[in-house]
């Protein structure tokens, strides 16, 4: 490469969305400039969800054994090899890797750039001893793990979802600060593994979603043996290696609580540091760079995609994001993110999957609204399978629009796909109470659930005599 590269489209960070977007502007015949200054395939491949399921499956194998009398299996304890586990986690990671390489996207014709990215200007950019000059560019820089302002936390060894998954051995005792969904996710995963597990979180567990069906998780987090304390202060973080003590403060005095290693799990920060984008006329905040409904930044010219840019930090944003900035850039059709039929999942077990508004949220935005719910206990597969704790959950208005939906189950993250089309092609409950599943599958309850908005009408009293005086006809 030369010193000075011109490009169609400069795209910083290969994670997700930066990955998704040179790919498919590359493809529709485009010069692409990608820089990467870490990983490609960024945190999502190595950090984040990749690894996080890894383990998951893993520890699922485990509980397996302990969770089998019902089904007439003795249960037994598993014996866990932890190295063998933290080489399956990294095993599936390789496996991934190939998609997000150098060398795929330099087939497809992409410039690799490995090393970090600065502004010099409003539409120019150095990297690696080059000079990009783009006619637009996707800031793709995502986020890392945001660190608590602890007293003595920063003196103390600590993990983030950024060196967990180097772990060789099972921690003895592992405190996880902040009780969202990573933090429930590997409470859950580590507990099953064997270690002993303690969550803090100054506010309530899984506070984005709604409280009956977090519950139904964290009830069987803690009959697992998860010691979850919500609404705790936490005065200061000591220790070394191997024996990390957490100090809580609260009207009764201090408590102290002491663990093998300390996860902190509390938020999440947007990588904006060492961009200078102030030479580019972009505007950031600690939320991230500030964008439009077309995710353009300040300077219009420049786009942001995924977690720097704010809002919902899960990958398949990114990855929406990345489509939104083709059809603005190439087909220069101004497209607009629509957040309305975003899902999202918290891996748990039994998982806990939601899309659009909570009941809370549809009765301060439409007043009267109708709830629904299917337990999975009157489902036959879930009986079939001994998973009967959970619910569908479905809100509508009074002219039975879908407004949101929340389950808990297994499987709830592949559950939820059926709500999120209804509210993308803003379909009424009858839509999905007219499809037809198979029988036997936890899918039923979502058409059940439909079903119970009409049951009210259906055996009413008019409806009975409607049906006596039809059947009188002969």
């Amino acid at each position: 490469m030369t010193g000075r590269i011109k490009a169609d489209i400069c795209v910083i960070g290969g994670g997700s969305g930066g990955l998704s977007l040179a790919a498919g502007a590359a493809q529709l015949g485009q010069k692409v400039v990608l820089i990467e200054k870490g990983k490609m395939g960024g945190d999502c491949l190595n950090y984040g969800c990749v690894p996080s399921k890894a383990l998951i499956a893993a520890s699922k194998r485990a509980h397996a054994f302990r969770a089998s009398a019902e089904f007439g299996i003795a249960p037994a304890e598993p014996v866990i090899d932890f190295r063998r586990v933290h080489d399956h986690i990294h095993e599936v990671i390789a496996a991934i890797a190939p998609i997000d390489s150098v060398e795929r996207f330099e087939g497809l014709g992409v410039t690799v750039i490995q090393a970090p990215a600065r502004f010099t200007g409003p539409m120019e950019i150095e990297a690696g001893g080059k000079t990009i000059r783009a006619r637009r560019i996707v800031i793709a820089t995502g986020s890392r793990a945001g660190v608590p302002p602890i007293p003595g936390l920063s003196e103390v060894p600590y993990l983030t979802n950024e060196t967990l998954f180097d772990n060789v051995a099972l921690p003895r005792h592992l405190i996880i600060i902040g009780a969202g969904p990573i933090g429930m996710e590997m409470a859950q995963a580590h507990r099953r593994l064997g270690a002993e597990v303690t969550v803090l979180d100054a506010g309530p567990a899984l506070a984005k979603d709604d409280p009956e069906l977090t519950k139904i998780v964290l009830d069987r987090l803690r009959h697992e043996g998860i010691v979850l304390r919500e609404s705790v202060k936490i005065a200061r973080v000591a220790g070394t290696d191997g024996a990390i003590t957490v100090t809580l403060s609260g009207d009764a005095g201090e408590e102290t609580i002491t663990g093998s290693h300390l996860l902190v799990a509390a938020g999440r920060v947007p990588n904006v540091e060492g961009l200078d984008l102030e030479k580019a006329g972009v505007r950031y905040s600690r939320r991230g760079i500030e964008v439009d409904s077309r995710l353009r930044s300040s300077n219009k010219k420049i786009f942001a995609v995924g977690d720097v840019a704010g809002g919902l930090q899960f990958t398949h944003v990114a990855n929406y994001h990345a489509g939104l900035v083709i059809r603005n850039v190439l087909f220069r059709f101004p497209a607009s993110q629509d957040t309305r039929a975003i899902p999202w999942c918290t891996y748990t077990d039994p998982e806990l999957a939601h899309v659009g508004l909570t009941e809370e949220e549809a009765r301060k935005s439409h007043g009267q609204v109708t709830v629904l719910r299917w337990h999975l206990k009157e489902n036959d597969r879930a009986q079939a399978e001994r998973e009967t704790e959970g619910l569908a959950k479905i809100v509508v208005d009074k002219r039975g629009r879908i407004l949101g939906a929340s389950i808990v189950a297994p499987g709830a993250g592949d559950l939820i796909q059926v709500w999120v089309l209804a509210i993308t092609k803003k379909l009424k409950i009858a839509d999905v109470q007219a499809m037809v599943v198979a029988y036997p599958t936890l899918g039923e309850i979502s058409k059940r659930a439909a079903g119970a908005y009409f049951t009210p009408t259906l055996f009413s009293p008019r409806v009975r005599l409607l049906v006596r005086l039809l059947t009188s006809i002969g």
